[in-house]
């Protein structure tokens, strides 16, 4: 498959390079040539630094033989640009758009473009992860170690503010004075 992806920012450089990794013949556009280096070095692909809106860069870029245009810079209006000369003036069969203002893609969708929209995609897995846990959805990682638990230790900083946040608060306008521990007499239990 040839896929031409638009922009090399962290989204595109990432779909880039896994593309690339299974085997399929990848071309990425951007503008700024240091872009480039977010792709890894084995990266086997094609490069070009250009205008992904710009016809002329479009065209010598292949695009007429491209299966599937990905728009992945992080400005709506570019993105959908690029995917409507993609699908109109070159004839790509596929094209995502990144939209990220979930209206704008609901219309670019319309115009029959395909769209992904990262508000949306979070939105949904932060609603999932709250209400079923981390687990019920792949966007949202797991802990991999447990949180500390217990007392801060004797004597720290943290101790004494924890110790003064359990305490009346000072009047209004007074100032809180943290007293360490060995400084403090002896509470009777």
């Amino acid at each position: 498959m040839k896929v031409m992806i638009i922009g090399c920012g962290r989204v595109g450089a990432r779909t880039a390079a896994e593309l690339d990794r299974r085997g399929e013949s990848v071309t990425v556009i951007d503008n700024d040539q240091r872009a480039f280096s977010r792709l890894p070095s084995s990266f086997g692909g094609t490069t070009i630094r250009g205008s992904g809106t710009d016809e002329d860069v479009l065209r010598g870029a292949g695009a007429e033989l491209s299966d599937i245009l990905m728009a992945l810079t992080e400005g709506d209006n570019r993105n959908a640009l690029a995917a409507q000369l993609g699908k109109h003036q070159f004839g790509i069969p596929r094209v995502v758009a990144k939209i990220n203002d979930p209206l704008r893609a609901d219309a670019y969708r319309a115009l029959g473009l395909e769209t992904i929209c990262r508000t949306v995609m979070l939105s949904d897995a932060l609603v999932s992860a709250a209400v079923d846990g981390a687990g019920a959805t792949p966007f949202v990682n797991e802990p991999t170690a447990e949180p500390l638990r217990g007392a801060p230790a004797a004597g720290s900083l943290a101790e004494a503010e924890a110790r003064l946040a359990l305490t009346d608060e000072p009047e209004s306008g007074e100032a809180a004075q943290v007293i360490p521990a060995q400084e403090r007499p002896e509470e009777d239990a």
